[in-house]
């Protein structure tokens, strides 16, 4: 998940209100109702408890609502400074509380915290419902944007006047008084369920399940530090002697690739698959059949025929249709070439004498024996190549390359966790723009998957820029005894797609926080998945790509190796993610949004596209945190959407001959720091000139070859 997605989310706590006031307990001893004297205003973690956030997120209601009221009361004519302005800077203290809880109740809650999470969801949204549904405040704003042209307004104020506006209206402003009070229970049970969602996932994935080996046989096929870590996380779980494997993806799938152990790779994979499926307290389906019932109807109360409707209505895609046919052009190629992969994967089971049929929990291990057979690669190959610290360098140098930045190691900011790294992040000239937190390993109080996500937004305060204090979150392999943490590609990959997006969010220069990187969220994706060019970029690898005993750079013969296994394993890569993208989809188009069985609607959904049985879509339905706990509801597919962004982005770059072209870097920059400015595709063509074509990514994935 990326950093605009959380700001979104707390966006949602700054435009809200209510009339709660503060307990009698809120004490300025609480840190969050003090001035943060600490460097650059980063939170002092090491003073705040757990008991100080619902005073101070009670006395942020309080304290906005008191700021909402005087917009309502003012009895002078409105204008954008007395209502669009003071509507935009309201919130202060909310968003500081909310920009600390948000970002560590996914990267280090505990079952206080959670607990908490689940007493502020419904204060907070019944505050946003409260602020969005209130008449008066609506009729102000609406005065302002009737006569916006007749003002003389500048265009980043015509832009966040016409965005609060469509803002209310999303939200319920022109209901009647009736059905904002449904919109207001639906809200408000919608955010219980997803987060409930959630605490069963992260349960289900650190709690519930656990593959114990205690026969040193059962370890044949698994390189050395994989078995290594595998004790480690044995002793963590008080099991020493024997080897944990976990459904941390660094964890399962290293066993997955490399153990030759069918039986246990079908063990660990069914743990991780069925995770929220397992009719117990932790189980996902009936909270699903809940969640997409109360989209629908909040969309059908909005003026919508369905929750996808009202999703991508305000995304460039503009109709779910047009998402199924960019969807289509891509699951197409994708299941021809999965198709092909899967006999040549048969050819290597019945060659050995293996004497079944490939199954789901087969794939990356015969996978990998394919991908060795065709270009002579495999991953402990390369992974001495990737450690953690000198791809760590090799991010740094290639943002230093196109914007001249750096990152200095500041031990003396506060942090919420030992592992949690801090950085100042200063221009070419020494000057300060920003602070980023790196947090790399998995750990039990932590979420699957990675993220960027912000402590505290660019802003502007009394015409002085506040800075970005940024964070991005990852679980990465972690070291094994005396070697260091390596890295499989796709891991680095995730590296610099992560601070892709943290650069979107240290750039982000506008005036007003209700449009300041805000964007269109198949947008979203575009700062972070440009970033995967330079790092699959032979000249970019061998900056940072250094075997971690010798030294040595990766060898040409390995990089060539690696470009030219570029096209491999796409029909699956793809194609379990289209999967994923178009089960997303089907939920929030169905026309009778009582679902009798989840199961029964996936396997009809997948059936529908002609999914093999070979593989699954990415998330199944019990655990697709990013649509039914995260902010992609009817949205998971703007992750290949802004790949072809990305794509055509990057070739501004390589156009030039120079991927590290200062001019071409520049106007990127200029996008990501006025993103907000404008609609994302206009944003977009001031960058590239003209539209971007989905031709260029068909081609770097293999996927223009099918007939």
């Amino acid at each position: 998940m990326n950093k605009l997605l959380m700001l979104l989310i707390v966006f949602g706590i700054i435009i809200s209100g209510c009339k709660n006031e503060p307990k009698e307990s809120v004490s300025m001893e609480n840190p969050f109702l003090k001035e943060w004297t600490t460097p650059f205003g980063v939170p002092p973690f090491d003073e705040i408890q757990e008991d100080h956030y619902i005073p101070a997120i009670d006395a942020g209601i309080a304290e906005q609502q008191a700021e909402i009221n005087a917009i309502v009361e003012n009895a002078e004519e409105p204008t954008f400074e007395n209502t669009i302005l003071t509507l935009d800077e309201s919130g202060e203290l909310l968003n500081k509380v909310g920009g600390v809880f948000g970002p560590l109740n996914s990267a280090n809650t505990n079952d206080n915290m959670q607990a908490l999470a689940r007493e502020i969801s419904p204060k907070t949204t019944k505050h946003r419902d409260n602020i969005s549904m209130n008449a008066g405040l609506f009729q102000k704003v609406k005065t302002v944007y009737d006569k916006r042209n007749e003002l003389g307004l500048d265009a980043e104020q015509l832009r966040v006047t016409e965005k609060f506006y469509e803002g209310f209206v999303r939200n319920g402003a022109n209901l009647n008084p009736a059905d904002q009070e449904k919109l207001k229970g639906l809200n408000e049970e919608l955010s219980k369920l997803s987060l409930q969602y959630g605490e069963n996932i992260l349960a289900e994935t650190n709690k519930n399940f656990k593959l114990v080996i205690d026969n040193k046989e059962d370890l044949v096929g698994l390189p050395e530090d994989v078995i290594i870590r595998a004790a480690e996380s044995a002793q963590r779980a008080d099991t020493a002697g024997n080897w944990v494997f976990t459904l941390a993806k660094p964890s399962m799938l290293p066993f997955l690739q490399f153990s030759e152990k069918r039986d246990l790779r079908e063990k660990l994979y069914r743990g991780y698959f069925m995770r929220g499926d397992n009719d117990n307290d932790n189980d996902n389906k009936e909270i699903i059949k809940k969640i997409v019932k109360f989209r629908d109807e909040r969309a059908k109360l909005l003026g919508f025929n369905n929750h996808a409707e009202y999703v991508i209505d305000v995304n460039m895609a503009k109709t779910p249709q047009a998402v199924y046919d960019f969807l289509w052009k891509l699951w197409e190629p994708a299941l021809e070439i999965s198709k092909q992969d899967v006999k040549e994967m048969q050819a290597i089971i019945d060659r050995e004498g293996g004497g079944f049929k490939l199954a789901s929990w087969d794939w990356w291990y015969y996978s990998e024996k394919l991908r060795k057979e065709k270009f002579d690669l495999d991953e402990a190959e390369i992974k001495p190549y990737f450690s953690l610290e000198k791809v760590t360098e090799g991010v740094f140098y290639v943002t230093e390359q196109l914007y001249g930045i750096k990152f200095i190691p500041r031990k003396d900011l506060p942090t919420y966790h030992e592992e949690a790294t801090p950085y100042e992040v200063q221009e070419a000239d020494g000057s300060h723009l920003g602070v980023l937190y790196m947090d790399f390993h998995p750990r039990d109080g932590k979420r699957v998957g990675a993220w960027s996500t912000g402590f505290r937004g660019s802003s502007y305060k009394n015409g002085e820029r506040i800075s970005e204090i940024g964070s991005i979150v990852m679980n990465f392999t972690r070291p094994a005894g005396d070697t260091p943490a390596l890295l499989s590609f796709d891991e680095v990959s995730t590296f610099f797609h992560e601070f892709g997006h943290a650069l979107h969010g240290l750039f982000t220069d506008g005036p007003y926080k209700r449009t300041a990187g805000r964007v269109p969220r198949d947008f979203v994706e575009l700062p972070s998945q440009i970033m995967e060019n330079w790092c699959a970029h032979p000249d970019v690898m061998k900056v940072y790509a250094k075997h971690f005993e010798t030294g040595e750079i990766i060898p040409d013969e390995l990089i060539d190796k690696i470009v030219k296994s570029g096209h491999f394993n796409q029909g699956f890569i793809t194609g379990e993610y289209v999967a994923a993208s178009l089960l997303d989809l089907d939920y929030h188009t169905v026309e009778n949004p009582v679902i009798d069985d989840v199961r029964v609607f996936e396997n009809a959904a997948m059936d529908k596209i002609g999914l093999i049985p070979e593989y699954i879509p990415r998330y199944r339905s019990t655990y697709f945190s990013h649509i039914f706990a995260g902010g992609y509801s009817a949205g998971y597919y703007v992750y290949i959407w802004a790949a072809v962004l990305d794509t055509d982005a990057f070739n501004a770059f390589k156009e030039t001959g120079d991927i590290y072209n200062k001019e071409v870097a520049s106007k990127f920059r200029e996008l990501l720091a006025k993103s907000g400015s404008d609609e994302g595709m206009n944003v977009y063509l001031k960058f590239r000139g003209k539209e971007p074509s989905i031709d260029p990514l068909l081609a770097k994935r293999g996927l223009d070859k099918v007939n």
